[in-house]
């Protein structure tokens, strides 16, 4: 059985994404079926959960895509305390009597709207001087990181308490959530770190997609395992077909461009039929292989 497409995994509490992946691996192990090419696309903090595209087979050349993709979560932010890692997991580093009402939250959110600039976490996977940044401030080094421009397409505040307030946001990628959490507490005069995370949408892929690993293994073990995955082209939701011949299909497979074609400009979906070729860019009647498919 060859295996190509998305699992997409509504990854629980405490897992890292490669743990992640890996359980998905020994699910299907245990269920006595090949393990195909697997990765995700795009991490998520152990202390987060949500939806975490899993990318088999073919789909693992698509799984770039992911990281590059705007993102949703929602999150609640704890006034009064910041910590090391500016989550739950870390060390209280700052203290606040300040806990601001809804109607000042509600007042600054517009400044985290847009375009901004944002400096992550020095917790964070970002390399300085060719090492992680987590790993030197573990070792107890002052890490610095540089600003980063991003976008916030949409926040809101979608529930408070006096102690706390939870928001929904869409953001670019790169955006960290647990800096906008910093900084949201930051500009209401108090400090704050995040104490719930999850991820509601990553590219095409929702919460109403994703699965549990429970439900993963009782998919697998069943009759028709490949229920468990959407199909490949479920990634490139955005992207549009281009309908080719047989013959042009093999002139992709082997790399060659299609000379003449009249393709509009952009990224499209090369299918032969049914069947994924390839992403392809088309250019002023010149379509190229951006990413080949070896499907049947």
């Amino acid at each position: 059985m060859s295996l190509n497409g998305w699992i997409i995994l509504d990854k629980p509490l405490g897992l890292t994404s490669a743990q992640g992946v890996a359980a998905v691996k020994r699910i299907f192990r245990t269920a006595g079926l090949p393990i195909p090419r697997i990765g995700h696309g795009g991490t998520l903090d152990p202390l987060a959960t949500g939806v975490l595209p899993i990318a088999l087979g073919e789909a693992t050349k698509l799984a770039g895509r992911m990281l590059d993709a705007a993102k949703a979560y929602d999150f609640t932010v704890q006034f009064g305390s910041e910590t090391s890692t500016l989550d739950a997991e870390g060390a209280i580093t700052a203290s606040s009597d300040v806990r601001p009402d809804a109607a000042a939250i509600a007042a600054v959110l517009p400044r985290f709207t847009g375009p901004i600039s944002q400096i992550p976490p020095q917790y964070s996977a970002l390399k300085v001087d060719g090492k992680r940044a987590y790993a030197l401030a573990r070792a107890g080094a002052e890490v610095t990181l540089a600003a980063r421009q991003l976008t916030i397409h949409a926040l809101t505040l979608t529930a408070s308490t006096p102690e706390s307030a939870t928001f929904s946001s869409h953001v670019s990628k790169g955006t960290y959530i647990r800096s906008l959490a910093r900084d949201i507490a930051y500009a209401l005069g108090t400090v704050g770190h995040v104490t719930m995370l999850r991820r509601t949408k990553s590219g095409p892929f929702s919460l109403g997609q994703a699965i549990s690993l429970d439900k993963l293994t009782a998919l697998v073990q069943g009759p028709t395992p490949e229920q468990a995955l959407l199909p490949l082209m479920a990634g490139l939701d955005d992207i549009p077909a281009l309908h080719i011949t047989p013959d042009e299909a093999a002139a992709l497979h082997q790399g060659r461009r299609l000379v003449g074609h009249p393709a509009s400009n952009g990224t499209h979906l090369a299918c032969n039929g049914s069947v994924p070729v390839a992403l392809v860019e088309a250019h002023q009647g010149e379509v190229r292989v951006l990413r080949g498919f070896n499907l049947d």
